[in-house]
């Protein structure tokens, strides 16, 4: 007499979904959808001929031309402006990310007279609209001959996103238990050597959503650039987005082809700090 043994199944129960998860995902895709629209039809009228953009009834189906994306590229100095947009972007979030991580370990760390007034100017900053200062800068930049340089570009754009920096990573400082920094001084380690070995290590998605905003913002600033900075030289690819409207009219196939490739690296950046920079905004945001 044979036995016959029988591998037990699992069979896994798919909770059916109750009327306020049905709610909350067709909520979801619709916005999903109105915030994806705008770029899918930003791509696809890039790769279409202008005699199909132009018209009352849209085309969804159409032969795809890289026309405009050449015209796009072909103006004058378009490498001198992509040049001149990634010197100011990258300067401006390094030397933020430098100085926001001596700020924040201050005010994470130390009791000294006047931290609440500091806290309280970093935030005023953070919230100011940079644009109301474009003419006192403007001023500044004359008076002092700087105009059309991109190094005092890049200060500018350091400047602003300075105190959204230094609010973000002090929430992560404050928290990193204080133990594991006296642990380490502890262990014969100075107190730059713990913050070095111990707590900069612990702080990569702060560091990563903080770049990613401070990318994000110096890369499509517009007004400073606009008024800063006339020769073409010294202009960045905001300007260069500019470039084709004239007086007959506009050719939305270059400027379509253009926006797409002035949001690609945006895109790329923002996909490559995805999961770190999420997670860094919102412990960041809750901590300290």
């Amino acid at each position: 007499m044979s036995t016959h043994s029988q591998t037990p199944q699992v069979l896994r129960r798919r909770k059916p979904l109750r009327p306020g998860g049905i709610a909350k995902n067709l909520t979801a895709t619709v916005l999903a959808v109105l915030f994806v629209f705008p770029v899918y039809w930003m791509f696809s009228s890039s790769l279409k001929p202008q005699s199909e953009i132009m018209t009352k009834d849209p085309v969804f189906l159409f032969t795809p031309t890289t026309g405009n994306y050449t015209t796009a590229t072909g103006v004058d100095l378009f490498w001198t402006y992509v040049r001149n947009s990634l010197t100011v972007t990258a300067g401006a979030v390094l030397l933020a990310l430098v100085v926001a991580l001596a700020a924040s370990f201050a005010l994470a760390r130390m009791r000294f007279r006047g931290r609440k007034g500091l806290v309280l100017v970093v935030m005023m900053a953070q919230m100011a609209p940079w644009e109301v200062m474009v003419i006192a800068m403007y001023m500044i930049a004359r008076d002092n001959d700087m105009l059309n340089s991109i190094p005092l570009l890049t200060l500018i754009y350091f400047v602003m996103v300075l105190p959204f920096t230094i609010w973000t990573l002090r929430g992560f400082i404050a928290a990193v238990p204080v133990e594991l920094e006296e642990a380490a001084q502890i262990d014969g380690c100075t107190r730059g050597q713990a913050f070095r070995k111990v707590i900069f290590p612990l702080l990569a998605p702060g560091l990563m959503s903080t770049s990613l905003f401070g990318f994000i913002t110096a890369w499509n600033e517009f007004a400073m650039i606009l008024m800063l900075n006339k020769e073409k030289e010294s202009q960045t690819l905001t300007l260069w987005l500019t470039q084709f409207q004239t007086a007959f009219g506009s050719d939305w196939g270059a400027t379509m082809a253009a926006s797409t490739l002035f949001a690609l690296p945006v895109l790329v950046v923002f996909l490559f700090l995805q999961r770190r920079a999420v997670g860094g905004m919102t412990a960041g945001a809750v901590k300290g």
